[in-house]
């Protein structure tokens, strides 16, 4: 016998329902007596038996029907996750652009084409990037050009990420990077690059033009005199700092429609350093000399020292100064370039004369001083001859003496009269040489040494004469005045390539008052006209 279900059938005094105590039915129908009879059956039909209606085995069998249920919608959640893996494995795997979910600098390159990116790409740079680089400092703005700076965006390796990006691995690979930046998007940086020893050279030079800015000790020449300046203190453009604004400011895209303060910093002048300048002013003089094998002639150099001793001149920088003055001396050579001999000249490029009167002294002598001082000057390739420069002011002091000269249409007496016929002479020794003329004037009346548009008038400190030489090799001008015959000749190395000169001036009209007349340079080669140059068109009054 089931000793179970004889203590359950004991009769109950007590029963406890869910924190309710049940009481037996005599005592309920004793405590409510006044009750009915249908409520009395009510009551008695909420006897509770739980035992009787428990059985374990229904739990049991619930729980596994649900674990069934569960992991068949697990392995049909699986089935078709791997069915719609494989359905996008195989859409991927057509997939001939940019993968989804792919940026670069933050601009959506999803779905394009590697060319389509990299003009989607150029296109941004493009409209972000500005012409200039604006800058200011208090009341003061300036720009750099961007185009000086030679800025370049690698758009290639970028778009080749991006591209490449979901489709450099097997086919599930490529999926699972495909599907990972979908859900997670993925942006590639864009590497810019610049040429920074620009930058650096642009900030440096706006630097030295800051207002307040540093004003650093110098020093120049003026005449025989160093003078040497004090610097102040003043501010200078923090380099590295701006070239990082910068810098991040062209690779971030954030600079158009902006304006940079320019970062500075205070900066003191440096000390002035005496014997440092004079080293980079102190120069020996260099002497002259020529090589004939090959045929080379090297120019004398004047040098330059300080007149007084280092010692010296440090003492007067121990005054507290804005300005310091330090006299020159110039040194010179041994060999000066036009004590060269003409065997250093081996050919005669060309030969002038003119004749003048003997029997005028004082004109005479004019013409041998202005000749004196022209002899023998040596002109390298590319350098100038100044006719008023050499020969100097015609001074008394000087030697020159008063002769014929014309003055506002009237001849008169003058100091230095006759030189130029110094100056004429030279013309055209000049011309035969095929040297270039850079300045030339004419007289006001056709002088009586040379013919109309052959002639060269100077007046010092206003109408000069110069030529140049434009050679490969150095000219020597050899003149002498003598015997009433003014003679130039002018000395070089001749080439395989020589011209044969032809002037050719000629009077081209006349009216009551005034001469016309032009001159021709022609030049040949064997015999054949090579090219006809104007030289010039004159006018002169008559008498």
């Amino acid at each position: 016998m089931n000793t179970k279900n004889m203590e359950l059938e004991k009769p109950i005094d007590k029963v406890t329902l869910l924190g309710v105590e049940l009481q037996p039915k005599e005592e309920i129908n004793n405590e409510h007596k006044a009750f009915s009879p249908k409520e009395e059956k009510t009551i008695e039909k909420r006897e509770f038996h739980p035992v009787e209606n428990y059985h374990p085995e229904n739990d049991r069998h619930l729980h596994s029907t649900g674990i069934r249920i569960f992991g068949f919608s697990i392995l049909l959640f699986i089935i078709l996750l791997c069915i719609a893996f494989l359905i996008f494995t195989f859409v991927n795997s057509k997939n001939e652009n940019i993968i989804s979910g792919i940026s670069i600098k933050g601009v959506d390159v999803s779905g394009l084409s590697a060319e389509e990116a990299k003009e989607t790409i150029q296109n941004y740079i493009n409209e972000n990037l500005p012409e200039n680089i604006n800058l200011v400092h208090n009341e003061y703005e300036t720009s750099i050009p961007l185009s000086a700076l030679n800025v370049n965006f690698d758009i290639d390796s970028a778009v080749e990420q991006a591209y490449e990006t979901g489709k450099s691995g097997n086919i599930f690979e490529n999926s699972f990077t495909a599907l990972k930046t979908w859900i997670n998007p993925m942006d590639i940086e864009l590497t810019a690059t610049l040429d920074e020893e620009q930058l650096r050279t642009a900030l440096n030079d706006i630097s030295s033009k800051l207002p307040d800015t540093v004003i650093e000790s110098g020093y120049y020449i003026e005449g025989n005199n160093l003078i040497v300046t004090s610097g102040s203190e003043g501010n200078v453009v923090n380099v590295d700092q701006m070239c990082t604004y910068i810098k991040n400011g062209i690779s971030n895209l954030t600079l158009k429609n902006r304006t940079l303060d320019i970062a500075t910093v205070s900066k003191q002048p440096s000390e002035i350093n005496i014997e440092k300048i004079y080293n980079e002013i102190y120069k020996e003089p260099v002497d002259a000399y020529y090589t004939q094998d090959p045929f080379a002639v090297y120019p004398s150099e004047n040098g330059l020292d300080f007149a007084i001793s280092l010692d010296e001149a440090k003492d007067m920088l121990s005054e507290e100064k804005s300005e310091y003055v330090i006299p020159l001396q110039t040194l010179y050579p041994n060999v000066t370039t036009n004590m060269i001999g003409t065997e250093a000249f081996p050919d005669m490029l060309s030969t002038y004369s003119t004749r003048y009167s003997t029997s005028d002294r004082d004109r005479t002598t004019n013409l041998q001083l202005a000749a004196s001082k022209i002899n023998g000057t040596v002109l390298m390739p590319g350098e100038t001859f100044s006719y008023n420069q050499v020969v100097g002011e015609r001074t008394i002091a000087a030697g020159y003496k008063e002769a014929p000269i014309y003055i506002e249409g009237e001849v008169v007496d003058g100091l230095g009269g006759g030189i130029c016929q110094i100056t004429s002479t030279l013309y055209n020794a000049v011309l035969y040489a095929n040297l270039e003329i850079v300045e030339r004037s004419n007289h006001q009346f056709v002088p009586s040494y040379v013919t109309a548009s052959r002639d060269a008038t100077v007046v010092y400190g206003s109408i000069d004469f110069k030529f140049k030489n434009n050679r490969d090799y150095p000219i020597k001008i050899v003149c002498s005045v003598s015997g009433g015959i003014a003679r130039f000749d002018i000395y070089g190395l001749r080439t395989d390539n020589e011209y044969e000169v032809e002037i050719s001036s000629y009077v081209t009209g006349s009216t009551a008052d005034s001469t016309y007349s032009e001159a021709y340079r022609i030049l040949k080669q064997n015999g054949q006209v090579v090219s006809t140059e104007l030289l010039s068109k004159d006018t002169y009054k008559r008498h």
